[in-house]
């Protein structure tokens, strides 16, 4: 696949991961989680790493049985674990989601529930990397520019990304994030930082020209989480006069362990306190000029219910105390 390099030899893996044998296919996921965890190897050029991830991608696509799919899913995804310098794995992690933006209007519908597997682990074990590298503020950033870089699957300017992998991204980020903060690869996992890991959902909400995918982003990321740092706080608070979905989730392990930006200095927040961060971000981000008009008018719509929500809150919580 590749000749001598100045990083090393680049094992001519391609032919092998998109083989019809299992054993070669499985031999060959093996050698390349070996090949990029050296602890010697560099970030390999974006033209290598594509070609790896081609051959993997169709390696994916040969597993045909749903317990070899989700082992294989598994093992992939913990490449990005496996491999010891954090840039290797951001660069892994760009190249898989370049292959599966790339890739995916190929996908039948026979084939479309496993790489939406495939994407679910990967987002958990990106949460779980962030994690271990105690959410460093620039591999935060670089993750961040992975998901809304062209070619990314959240880049709200880059018409040829499928708007199902962004409302993929949306029902499954908060749930695959309170995951990996209750199945930590560290002992005591530091607070995520919220404001930062929300920002490309804001920027896309902000700037979408599609209606239905604000919408997806409101209604299955924003609600949600609002609704949930909303109810932590104080259980024995009545209903507030929006009835939530039966099914909204609560998210534990993620509203007692995030903060907004800096884990270090902020410590674990609150949620009404973290809720208000969030909300003048949204807010922020909808003042943008690059924020289109419709767009902000609903942005401003979800500031002004949710402040309101915290207000009648605090009124209640204080007419309490004084009785």
């Amino acid at each position: 696949m590749a000749s001598e390099s100045a990083s090393g030899s680049v094992p001519p893996l391609g032919k092998y991961l998109a083989s019809t044998d299992k054993k070669t296919r499985d031999k060959a996921i093996k050698s390349l989680a070996a090949f990029l965890s050296d602890p010697s190897r560099d970030v390999l050029p974006k033209a290598e790493m594509a070609k790896l991830w081609k051959g993997i991608f169709y390696c994916f696509w040969m597993s045909d049985k749903p317990l070899v799919q989700q082992a294989l899913a598994s093992e992939i995804a913990e490449i990005l674990l496996n491999i010891t310098k954090l840039s290797v794995s951001l660069e892994f992690l760009r190249g898989f989601w370049e292959a599966t933006v790339r890739e995916w209007n190929n996908i039948d519908r026979l084939r479309i529930d496993k790489y939406y597997m495939l994407v679910r682990r990967f987002v958990n074990a990106s949460f779980r990397l962030l994690i271990r590298a105690e959410w460093d503020g620039a591999a935060c950033q670089e993750y961040n520019s992975i998901l809304t870089d062209r070619g990314g699957p959240l880049c709200p300017e880059d018409l040829r990304v499928p708007t199902s992998l962004a409302y993929h991204l949306a029902d499954i980020y908060l749930e695959e994030l309170d995951k990996a903060l209750g199945n930590a690869p560290v002992p005591k996992p530091l607070p995520a930082p919220l404001s930062t890991l929300l920002m490309p959902f804001f920027t896309l909400a902000a700037r979408t020209p599609t209606n239905t995918t604000y919408q997806r982003i409101q209604s299955a990321l924003l609600d949600p989480l609002y609704t949930a740092l909303s109810t932590i706080h104080d259980s024995d608070e009545p209903p507030s006069r929006k009835r939530p979905r039966l099914s909204t989730p609560s998210y534990p392990n993620l509203v007692a362990n995030a903060c907004a930006t800096e884990p270090k200095l902020e410590g674990a927040m609150d949620g009404t306190t973290l809720k208000k961060a969030l909300l003048k971000k949204m807010f922020d981000i909808a003042s943008e000029p690059d924020t289109r008009d419709a767009n902000r008018r609903k942005l401003y719509a979800l500031w002004k219910e949710n402040m309101v929500d915290d207000e009648d809150d605090d009124s209640h919580s204080h007419g309490v105390d004084a009785s």
